[in-house]
């Protein structure tokens, strides 16, 4: 593996690998392709669309699974981060075995797994601060997660499945033990002052509220944390109820990747479908089944350890599906767009976020403002969306043909 978000070549064994060409693995770099496209199709802005056409179900179906829950729930939306940490862990099988075929160290591909992980946390922070006066040390960007459970998650990618699993095990229990234990907010606790809007309906009652927004122990390390850090003034909240500790269960959600990518070598060159669809129907039933008895919400926002087994259900579920039509039925050709920028995630990431005012701008300075309303101004965000987003990609196929990617 290249790049910490990059996919892997598939190998011929779960042994020691061969010394042979490998050949890229298809569905990853699809489902991948398919994970930074739903990213970068946030320029749509199909919300910003449902607003000038109240009331349309279709606009609102899109809508909706163009934006993150509220709270609770999931929408497809939703599973953009936790596929992107899931298809991290699936690559590093593959990682390993492709440098220590080549004579690589363990000392040496844990310092590079280190700076790996520094250049994504410092990438992270950088993306966040761009429309800030200074430094906006934050980390609950997906780079910055990522970064942060990598080298746990590499120095996992060298123990048996036993010990893979146990760390699973204890980073989800110990995770949820220590938010039940941290106290719940009381009857009085006054939630607009940390960030929570008057009327939000969102908030849990009994056991589950440990996971109420902004009043939860993942809030109060941030309190503490991010107060220690240079700011333009202090952190008293997130406005989203993000936080930082979040990497810890998004490392369980790495290991679950891990383990999809163990089963795409032990089982090469077939398909380990049985195992995906397994894995996928336990995750996303137990993710429930927490949920619905109060006992471990599922939130996205906070990243609880009911939300790691049921998105990770779902990300097994779509490994699935691209293995199933790419592996199993050959439908590949229709996978190409995907693949272009699945080979290129880290390139695609950091178009999504600095190019698109640039690209809109560009064509007003040139055509006209009004170049986007060719169809009225009511679809006037998604016009622009559009032509934003073939940008992006015809500028990720010219880096394909020119074999450029951005590695880590």
């Amino acid at each position: 593996m290249q790049s910490a978000l990059e996919t892997p070549a598939r190998e011929g064994t779960a042994a020691a690998p061969k010394l042979t060409p490998a050949v890229r693995n298809m569905a990853l770099d699809a489902y991948r392709g398919f994970v930074m496209l739903l990213m970068m199709a946030e320029v749509l802005e199909l919300s910003h669309v449902y607003r000038n056409f109240p009331g349309n179900w279709f606009w609102g179906i899109l809508a909706f699974n163009q934006t993150h829950v509220e709270w609770a729930g999931c929408s497809l939306h939703d599973l953009i981060q936790p596929s992107f940490s899931f298809l991290v862990g699936a690559a590093l099988p593959f990682s390993i075995a492709s440098r220590m075929a080549k004579g690589g160290a363990f000392g040496n591909m844990l310092a590079h797994a280190l700076r790996r992980s520094l250049i994504l946390v410092a990438l992270g922070i950088f993306l966040r601060s761009m429309h800030h006066s200074q430094t906006n040390f934050t980390f609950e960007d997906t780079l910055t997660q990522i970064g942060l459970g990598y080298p746990f998650l590499f120095l996992l990618g060298f123990k048996p499945p036993k010990w893979q699993w146990t760390a699973l095990a204890v980073i989800l229990v110990g995770y949820w033990l220590a938010w039940a234990i941290y106290p719940a907010p009381g009857p009085n606790f006054d939630y607009q002052a940390v960030g929570v809007p008057a009327g939000w309906t969102h908030n849990f009652t009994g056991f589950a509220s440990h996971w109420n927004k902004n009043s939860n122990l993942g809030q109060a390390f941030d309190v503490w944390f991010l107060n220690l850090l240079p700011r333009s003034k202090p952190f008293l909240f997130n406005g989203g109820g993000y936080l930082t500790l979040s990497f810890i269960p998004t490392l369980g959600t790495m290991i679950l990747g891990l383990a999809a990518g163990r089963w795409v070598r032990e089982s090469a060159p077939g398909v380990p479908m049985k195992r995906y669809l397994m894995a996928g129907a336990i995750g996303l039933a137990a993710g429930a089944v927490l949920h619905f008895t109060g006992i471990c919400p599922v939130v996205k926002r906070i990243w609880t350890p009911g939300w790691t087994l049921f998105s990770g259900g779902a990300c097994f579920l779509l490994l699935a599906a691209f293995s199933w039509i790419l592996d199993v039925k050959q439908y590949r050709k229709w996978a190409f767009p995907l693949t272009v920028i699945g080979m290129n995630s880290i390139a695609a990431y950091l178009i999504a976020h600095i190019g698109e005012e640039f690209v809109a701008n560009s064509f007003r300075i040139h055509l006209g403002q009004g170049v986007f309303q060719i169809f009225g101004a009511g679809l006037e965000p998604l016009v622009r969306g559009l032509v934003v987003l073939t940008v992006y990609w015809v500028v990720l196929f010219w880096m394909y043909r020119k074999k450029l990617f951005i590695r880590i």
